[in-house]
C-alpha cells in the first residue's frame, strides 16, 4: 500500500513537470494558416506597444528602453508557459504605477540604484508567482473581489494622471501621493505654468481622444504622440525650454544578473508580493475575459506559473514587472491570432521596428508624453463598472471605495492589501453567518413542501420546530449557529423537538459536528429530541466520521422529511396533541384529539443519545441518499 501511494505521488510530480516544461497543447494546432494569422496579429500588436513601452516605463520611473525590454521578453515566456492562447503580457499601467509607488520613496526614480531595485523586485515578483502556481493556489484569485481591482485601478489612474500634470504645465510640483500639498502647490503656482508645454500636452491628449473616436482601429497613442511632437516643432522647438525623451541607449535586451542583496530582498519582499498579487489578478481577469470569447478554458495554476517564469526570466534581461495587457490581448484576439506564437512574433517585430525608429523617439517632447499618459489614465477609469457596483451591491462598493481611498491616503501597495483583506473579511463574515429559517408545510402544494413560516404566516406544530440551515457549518460559523439555536429555544420553549434540514450545508467540520451533538443532548435533557434530515451523501459521510450518527442513532438521521415526521410525531406529548388545532402534518390524523374518548398509548421513548445499538452504517445511508427522490423541495 505504501509503495502504491509512493508511486502515485511520483507520477503526480512527473505529471506536473511535464505540464510545466513539456510540449504545450496548442503546438499540435499549428499550421501554415495559423502562422499566417499569428504574424498578421503580431504586426498590429507590435505597432500598438511602441508608445506604450515609453509611457508605461515613464509611469514606473524608468527610462524608455526598460519598457521595450519588458514588452519583448515577458510576453514570450508568458505565452510559452501560460495557459491562454491569446493573452499578451508586458508592461501595464497598474503594475507600473505600483512599482513607482513601492520604490520612489527610497530611491531616486531613473537612477542606477532605482533601476537595480526594480530589476530585483521583478525577480522576487516572479518567485512569488511561481510558488503560488506550483503550489496549485490558482483558485485564490476567486476569493479576491473584482471590486478590489476596480478601486485600485481607479486610484492608480488618478495618481498617474496627477503625476503628469507637472510635465504638462512645466512646473516642479510635489508628488501626488502627498495629495494635500500637491493641490495647494498646483493652485498657488498655476499662473507660473509654461504655456508651450500646456499646448503640446493638450494637443496630444485631444488628438488621442479624437483619433480614437474617428479611427478606432488606429494606434491612437502613437497618433497622439506624433501630434504632440508636431506641435512642438510648429511652436519653434529650438526656442522652447521643453525637455524631450532623449536618446535611447539600446533597444536590444542584454543578459545581466540582478543585483542580489539579502538586505534589499528583505526590504522588497512586501512590495514584491503586492505587485505579484496585482499581476496575477490582472492576468487571470484578462485571460478569463478573452477565454469567454474564444471558448478556451483557462488553467489558473498554469497561468500563475507562466507569469512567474516570465518575470523571473525578465529580471535577467533588465525587465521590470509585467503582467497581461488588456489592450494588447484584446487587439491580439480581434486581429485573428490563433496561438501564443502571435505574442512571440510581436516581440520579434517590435525589436525590428525599434532598430529603425528608436532614434526618432529622442525628439519626442516630455509634455507630449504627459498628454498620452493622462489619456492612458483617463481610459483606465471604468465608469460603467463603477455605476454597476453602485446599482447592484453595497458590499462591492465598500470594497472598491476602501481600496480607492487607501490608494490616495496611504499608498498603492497598502491599498492592495487593504482591499484584499477587506474582501476576504467580508467573505468570511458571510460564510460564518449561514441562513437559518424556521418552516412549516405549505398547504397549497401537493408535495410536502416547506415554506418560511413567518414570511408565509403559516401555523407551526406547538411541539416541533423545523429549521433549515443554508451555508457551511464549520468552526467559523459554529458560534453564530449556536446563538441561533438558543434564540429559537428561547422564542419557542414549548417546541422541545427539533428537525434540522441540512440540505443546504456546503461544508461541515468537526466543530460543526460537535455542535449538532451538543444541541441533541440539550433537547434530550429538556425531554425533547433532535433530528437531522439530509440527502447529501458527502454530508452523511462526514457526519459519520465526526461521530454524529453514532450519537444521534438511526432514529434521528433521516433521508426525507416524511420519514423524519413519521418518526417524530409518535414522540410528541399526547395531551398537547389532543388540544392542538394546527394539525399541520398528515400524520396528525392518527394523533389523539378532544373528539375522541380514549387517547392511544403509543408514545415512543427517546433512545439514549450515547446508545450504539441502533447505529446505522454510513455507507448504507450514503447509498440510500443517492436513491432518495428529489420531489421534496423547500422554500425556506
Amino acid at each position: 500500500m505504501a509503495k502504491s501511494l509512493h508511486g502515485k505521488e511520483t507520477q503526480a510530480v512527473l505529471r506536473e513537470i511535464r505540464l510545466l516544461f513539456g510540449i504545450p497543447d496548442w503546438v499540435s494546432t499549428v499550421t501554415w494558416s495559423t502562422v499566417r494569422d499569428d504574424i498578421f496579429a503580431a504586426i498590429t500588436g507590435a505597432t500598438i506597444v511602441l508608445p506604450q513601452g515609453i509611457a508605461f516605463a515613464a509611469i514606473a520611473g524608468l527610462p524608455p528602453e526598460y519598457g521595450f525590454y519588458t514588452a519583448m521578453i515577458t510576453p514570450i515566456i508568458a505565452a510559452l508557459f501560460g495557459s491562454s492562447w491569446h493573452t499578451v503580457s508586458g508592461p501595464t499601467t497598474a503594475i507600473s504605477a505600483l512599482v513607482f509607488a513601492a520604490l520612489a520613496g527610497g530611491h531616486t526614480p531613473g537612477s542606477p540604484e532605482f533601476i537595480q531595485a526594480v530589476i530585483l523586485l521583478t525577480f522576487l515578483v516572479g518567485i512569488f508567482q511561481l510558488i503560488l502556481g506550483i503550489a496549485h493556489l490558482g483558485a485564490l484569485v476567486d476569493f479576491v473581489s473584482h471590486s478590489v481591482m476596480t478601486g485600485f485601478i481607479t486610484g492608480a489612474a488618478l495618481l498617474i494622471g496627477l503625476s503628469q500634470v507637472r510635465h504638462a504645465i512645466g512646473l516642479d510640483l510635489p508628488r501626488p501621493e502627498e495629495l494635500g500639498e500637491f493641490m495647494i502647490q498646483l493652485w498657488e503656482r498655476w499662473p507660473e505654468a509654461d504655456l508651450n508645454s500646456l499646448i503640446i500636452a493638450f494637443s496630444a491628449l485631444s488628438v488621442g481622444i479624437i483619433s480614437k473616436k474617428l479611427m478606432p482601429k488606429m494606434p491612437n497613442y502613437l497618433v497622439a504622440l506624433g501630434a504632440g511632437t508636431g506641435v512642438y516643432y510648429l511652436l519653434g522647438w529650438t526656442d522652447l525650454d521643453v525637455k524631450t525623451v532623449g536618446v535611447i541607449p539600446s533597444v536590444v535586451p542584454s543578459f545581466s544578473m540582478p543585483a542580489f542583496s539579502f538586505g534589499e530582498m528583505r526590504d522588497l519582499a512586501s512590495p514584491a508580493f503586492a505587485v505579484a498579487v496585482v499581476g496575477l489578478l490582472e492576468a487571470m481577469s484578462i485571460s478569463r475575459a478573452i477565454g469567454l470569447r474564444s471558448g478556451q478554458d483557462i488553467d489558473a495554476n498554469r497561468e500563475f506559473t507562466g507569469q512567474g517564469l516570465s518575470n523571473i526570466t525578465g529580471s535577467f534581461f533588465n525587465c521590470y514587472p509585467g503582467s497581461a495587457s488588456l489592450t494588447r490581448s484584446g487587439i491580439n484576439y480581434e486581429a485573428g491570432a490563433k496561438t501564443p506564437l502571435s505574442a512571440v512574433f510581436a516581440a520579434i517585430f517590435l525589436l525590428i521596428i525599434l532598430l529603425f525608429v528608436a532614434k526618432w523617439f529622442a525628439f519626442v517632447p516630455i509634455p507630449a508624453m504627459a498628454g498620452v499618459i493622462i489619456l492612458v489614465a483617463w481610459k483606465l477609469v471604468d465608469v460603467k463598472e463603477i455605476r454597476h457596483l453602485f446599482a447592484t451591491s453595497k458590499t462591492e462598493v465598500w470594497i472598491a471605495g476602501v481600496t480607492f481611498a487607501a490608494s490616495l491616503m496611504f499608498d498603492l501597495e497598502f491599498a492592495i492589501y487593504a482591499g484584499v483583506l477587506l474582501s476576504l473579511a467580508l467573505f468570511l463574515n458571510k460564510s460564518s453567518r449561514p441562513r437559518i429559517a424556521v418552516g412549516a408545510p405549505d398547504p397549497t402544494t401537493k408535495t410536502r413542501k416547506f415554506t418560511n413560516a413567518e414570511r408565509a404566516n403559516l401555523p407551526e406544530c406547538p411541539q416541533l420546530v423545523m429549521a433549515r440551515v443554508d451555508g457551511p457549518l464549520y468552526f467559523g460559523s459554529v458560534e453564530f449557529v449556536r446563538r441561533k439555536f438558543r434564540h429559537i429555544e428561547h422564542e419557542r420553549p414549548e417546541q422541545k423537538h427539533m428537525m434540522l434540514i441540512v440540505k443546504g450545508i456546503g461544508e461541515v467540520d468537526l466543530p460543526g459536528g460537535e455542535l449538532l451533538i451538543e444541541e441533541a443532548q440539550r433537547r434530550h435533557k429538556r425531554g425533547g429530541s433532535f433530528h437531522l434530515q439530509t440527502t447529501t451523501p458527502r454530508t452523511i459521510s462526514k457526519l459519520g466520521r465526526f461521530k454524529v450518527m453514532e450519537a444521534l442513532t438511526k432514529h434521528h438521521i433521516h433521508l426525507s422529511k416524511g420519514e423524519a415526521i413519521a418518526e417524530i410525531v409518535p414522540m410528541l406529548d399526547d395531551d398537547i396533541c389532543a388540544n392542538c388545532t394546527a394539525r399541520i402534518f398528515h400524520e396528525c390524523a392518527g394523533r389523539p384529539n378532544n373528539n375522541r374518548d380514549k387517547k392511544p398509548d403509543h408514545v415512543q421513548a427517546m433512545n439514549t443519545l450515547s446508545s450504539t445499538e441502533d447505529n446505522i452504517g454510513d455507507s448504507t445511508l450514503v447509498v440510500n441518499a443517492k436513491m432518495q427522490s428529489q420531489s421534496e423541495k423547500d422554500d425556506l
